[in-house]
This record gives structure tokens, sequence and C-alpha cells, in this order.
């Protein structure tokens, strides 16, 4: 895999850092994760009452409950705000992503990644094109890229203990494709904050199919495997089940191509929302 750093959107973020100099978050606060500042987290918090809390002054979790009164906000909301935030900062202390999980709309679920991202699991599939028939798993993590074969070593309890090994899951449409077939195939539903790339670009305008989005982030994939996609994919196992070795290898490179570029795309996306969404607090 290459990094192409003349990429329109690379520049862009390059370009970005002047940004930290606008905010009123601190160099070392945007250096940092962002779920300490979000309180979307709330029941009845939405993003224009997050965004004028920051307004405010209130920061962070702690800036909240430290003040006896937060304008608008009834003194009865705001001993259960208190309460909430005191459980989620429990939680947090914890590691206890899945708390999070169920608080926080999975369309915020990106806050979370700086927190957990030395503890993600960054998971795709390939599949024989049918309903029924995951063909290989792949997932990247601190550990490495690993691999998981039909018919060799791709069962339930593996898979499972994998990605319960880590707090977050990033994917590409996963949450359409990728989950439901492990959901349907090895009946292993997720507890954990799912980070959908797919959805998540689109905040930022990135549209299309992964290879698309990498072209856009300034990704460029080996020539062996550059230009292939999953009906490739499906080829190359129909070769592997005729004796072709070399094709499983070739799919194994595809699919790890499609598991580690996740990890790039999770940094550039977050880290541009996360500059964004404060700067449009200061904007604001």
């Amino acid at each position: 895999m290459l990094f192409d750093l003349s990429s329109p959107l690379v520049i862009y973020l390059m370009h970005l850092n002047h940004l930290k100099m606008q905010t009123f978050f601190s160099p070392y606060t945007l250096a940092k994760g962002m779920i300490e500042h979000t309180f979307i987290i709330l029941k009845g918090i939405g993003n224009t009452t997050e965004r004028t809390l920051w307004q405010e002054g209130i920061l962070t979790w702690d800036d909240f409950v430290s003040k006896r009164k937060v304008r608008r906000i009834s003194s009865k909301r705001k001993k259960n705000y208190d309460f909430q935030l005191v459980k989620a900062r429990e939680n947090l202390e914890h590691e206890n992503s899945s708390y999070f999980a169920h608080c926080l709309h999975s369309r915020e679920h990106w806050r979370l990644y700086d927190q957990w991202k030395e503890k993600a699991c960054f998971l795709d599939i390939e599949t024989t094109g049918l309903s029924h028939g995951i063909t290989v798993i792949g997932m990247y993590s601190s550990e490495g890229y690993k691999h998981y074969v039909r018919g060799i070593d791709l069962e339930r309890e593996i898979i499972k203990q994998e990605i319960e090994k880590n707090n977050i899951l990033v994917t590409f449409y996963g949450k359409a494709f990728d989950m439901p077939f492990i959901e349907r195939e090895l009946d292993i539903s997720m507890d954990i904050p799912h980070i959908d790339l797919c959805f998540t670009g689109k905040k930022l305008g990135l549209r299309g199919g992964l290879k698309k989005v990498e072209q856009q982030i300034g990704i460029r994939r080996d020539a062996d495997i550059c230009g292939m996609d999953g009906f490739d994919a499906v080829l190359l196992w129909k070769k592997y089940l005729k004796g072709d070795d070399n094709a499983l290898e070739l799919l194994i490179k595809y699919n790890m191509a499609d598991t580690v570029n996740l990890k790039v795309l999770a940094d550039v996306i977050c880290t541009r929302l996360k500059e964004e969404t404060f700067f449009c607090a200061k904007e604001g």
C-alpha cells in the first residue's frame, strides 16, 4: 500500500492544522480523544445544545458537573445529567465501550475512535456472492493482520474471541454487508461501538465504494490487486476450490488491503470530523 501525500484531501487535512489556533479547544485537547467533550450522550442534548455548551466554556464532563447552574437547563435536569456523566466517567475508566455503544447514536460512534483506536478491530469479509458464503474474514488490530479461511480455520469461537479482544469495530459498509453475514452465518452479534466508514465518510462528502474512497484519500494499491473488486474475489475463491493455491494467496492479499486500509481511512476521517466539529462550534 502506498499513501499519496499529494492527495487533495491529505493537503486539506494538513491545512486544517490552522484550526487549532482558532478554536477554544487547545492543541493538547485536539490531540486527544473527544468522548469526554461529548454531551450528546445525555438524553435531550443534541448537537446544537452541545455546541452552545462548548461556546459557554463547558468543554468537558468535569466542567459541566463542577458548575452549580447551567443556562437553559433546570436544576432537576442538571442533577440527572451530573449523575449520567459520573456514570459515563466510571464506564470510561473501566474501558467499558459497550456502555457508549448504547448511549451514543451509531452515527456518532466515530467520536470514540481516538479513545480506543489502539483497541480497534478493523474487519472485512470476502464471500462466494451467496447469502451464506463467507470465504475469508480478515481482521487487523494491534496484533497485526489475521485471516481466517473457510474450510481451514474459519470457526465461530475463534472469530468471536478475536473480535471480543477489542473495544470498537471498524468496517466499510459493514453494517449492511459484513456484520449481517457474520450474524447470519456464524451467529455472532456485537455489543461494542461500530464505526462504519462508508456512512461516516459521507459526512465529509466521501462517497462510493471502498476503493473509490481510498483513491479520494490518496491510497494506492499494489499492481497485482489494483482494480480488483468483490466479483474478482468470488472468482479467485472458485479457482482455489479447483486446486489453485496461488488464487487463495492473492485473495488473502486482496483482503489484507481491504482490511488494513481501514485503519488509514479511520485515522483520516475521524481526525477531520473532530477538527470540523470543534471548528463549527467556534464559528457557530
